[in-house]
């Protein structure tokens, strides 16, 4: 149950604002309850502000909402409870520090003792021709982004067996936007302006992988590929009022992909305007100490609008870490020193399962074939043997160091190992082979594809590099090594060893004496 009452005002008890109804908002107010053993911790009361008309849920499974693999309720998270002011479909529009007041635009004033910003992110719009009209701020019909329950609800009721629907941008989201659309028997098309998917996270190989696994499912991909506008024409609504319809893609090489649906995956920007309109200092984000302690000492902020020592995560393990120090702080230290943030080592996992439907109608894609031309889309080439350019460092950087030892075999499975300098390693026991499959994921494609990455994927001068791959299975994995750390990796496919990876990263721990492809091929659990 949740409240918009005014609680009658304890001169005892401190106030705390969250403005931000979201993830981020919902931990902190859930780990303050939890510190108080049910009830709030620390003598506080807690208002909450959300802009949403509804209560928090995970963002991050909205993907499968979309799919319909889980329905709106089971992604939601706990409610506040009674004792906590939860004000719905109410937004934030400004801040007065000298009076310690929230203004809404509901008129109501709230004030505060501390103030947590948990404003969050929002989609970033892309410079594209038609996406406005000048001086206009709507999106024409069938544009959405993909960042709200309201967004997937509209999205949800927009698709429809057979539909174009065309996703830019070929980063986490667009990949899962991508795939639940196809899964709703959308004709879809994929457009990355990167050299290949996932960049941030994934390697060249490992997202040729994914690529194919996207393919196999329908989902027509085009990396390196810029959309230079949008096509829109004037139709006429219900009741005579005019609007503007999205009919094609443009992209830069001048081909069109048709399209009825667009959904915008280009990534998020921290939501920083009330910060900026009350004098509080801003970089990319807003900028905090490790308390979550922006240049006010009333004012905190967490989660996506937070940027903490230079970083700005963006991710909902550091926004659910950030939440658990803040909480800690506000609640006030039982006997010792106040807790710390000293940032995230963020892990990345996607769990795509297997398909349970149809191919989508058209057997996947929709732009070439609408327009009548076929756009070219570059195929990746499998690397030779010995062939370090897959790992694809820093062009400026000298490669990683080559084996100089005698190279042998080892198998696991079918798979195929390939570990670059590992020091560690008895003189003669260095094992190489071709490094992994040529990226198509033949094999496991149509499956299920479960993907893990972490930390540095890139090497630097000196690293070690161990790979294993296993086209038959659709199994790719690689960590990167420096020194007797464990500095980085990518697993796709089974991930029977991503909770022993992510425990010795997370840790920073001192890696085992035994041979650096035991990292790979033993089961860690997870």
């Amino acid at each position: 149950m949740t409240s918009n009452k005014e609680p009658d005002r304890d001169p005892g008890r401190r106030r705390v604002v969250v403005i931000g109804g979201g993830m981020a908002g919902a931990r902190l107010v859930q780990q303050l309850t939890a510190l108080g053993g049910g009830a709030l911790a620390g003598g506080t009361d807690v208002t909450v502000i959300g802009e949403e008309p509804h209560g928090p849920y995970n963002r991050v499974l909205l993907a499968d909402v979309l799919a319909g693999r889980y329905g709106p309720e089971v992604i939601a998270l706990p409610a506040p409870g009674a004792s906590v002011r939860h004000l719905t479909g109410v937004c934030a529009v400004r801040i007065d520090r000298d009076a310690r007041l929230v203004l809404c635009d509901d008129g109501q004033s709230v004030p505060y003792d501390a103030l947590v910003l948990a404003t969050g992110s929002n989609p970033v719009l892309p410079p594209l021709r038609g996406l406005f009209e000048p001086d206009g701020r709507d999106l024409p019909s069938g544009v959405h982004p993909f960042r709200t329950l309201d967004d997937c609800r509209a999205l949800a009721e927009a698709v429809r067996p057979g539909v174009r629907a065309v996703v830019i941008g070929g980063g986490l989201l667009g990949v899962s936007a991508a795939r639940a659309l196809a899964r709703c028997g959308a004709q879809v098309v994929l457009a990355q302006q990167g050299e290949h998917l996932m960049e941030r996270q994934l390697d060249a190989d490992a997202s040729g992988m994914l690529r194919g696994h996207l393919e196999a499912l329908g989902v027509e991909v085009h990396t390196e590929c810029r959309v230079r506008g949008l096509r829109t024409r004037s139709v006429t609504r219900d009741g005579g009022s005019s609007a503007r319809e999205v009919t094609a893609v443009e992209l830069a090489d001048g081909f069109r992909l048709d399209a009825e649906i667009v959904v915008l995956a280009c990534g998020v920007r921290p939501r920083t305007g009330l910060a900026l309109a009350a004098g509080l200092k801003v970089a990319r984000g807003i900028v905090v100490d490790d308390e979550l302690r922006t240049d006010d000492p009333r004012v905190h902020a967490i989660g996506d609008c937070a940027e903490h020592d230079g970083t700005v995560y963006g991710l909902a393990g550091a926004a659910q870490e950030q939440a658990d120090v803040l909480a800690g702080v506000l609640a006030g230290a039982a006997g010792g020193p106040a807790p710390r943030y000293r940032g995230t080592r963020a892990l990345t996992r996607l769990s795509l399962p297997a398909w349970s439907g149809p191919r989508p109608a058209g057997g996947g894609g929709n732009g070439a074939a609408a327009t009548g031309r076929t756009v070219p889309v570059p195929v990746p080439v499998p690397a030779d043997d010995g062939d370090l350019s897959a790992l694809r460092p820093d062009p400026r950087r000298p490669e990683p160091r080559p084996v100089t030892a005698g190279a042998t075999t080892a198998a696991a499975g079918d798979a195929a190992a390939t570990v670059l300098a590992a020091p560690a390693a008895a003189p003669g026991t260095d094992t190489t082979a071709t490094p992994g499959a040529d990226g198509s994921g033949a094999g496991a494609a149509a499956g299920p594809l479960d993907l893990a990455a972490f930390g540095e994927t890139t090497p630097a001068p000196g690293d070690d590099v161990i790979h294993l791959s296993d086209a038959t299975r659709g199994a790719y994995r690689k960590v990167v090594v420096r020194g007797d750390r464990l500095v980085g990796g990518i697993l796709l496919g089974d991930l029977g060893t991503v909770g022993a990876l992510a425990r010795t990263w997370e840790g920073d721990e001192p890696l085992p004496s035994a041979p650096l492809l035991h990292l790979l091929t033993h089961d860690g659990g997870c």
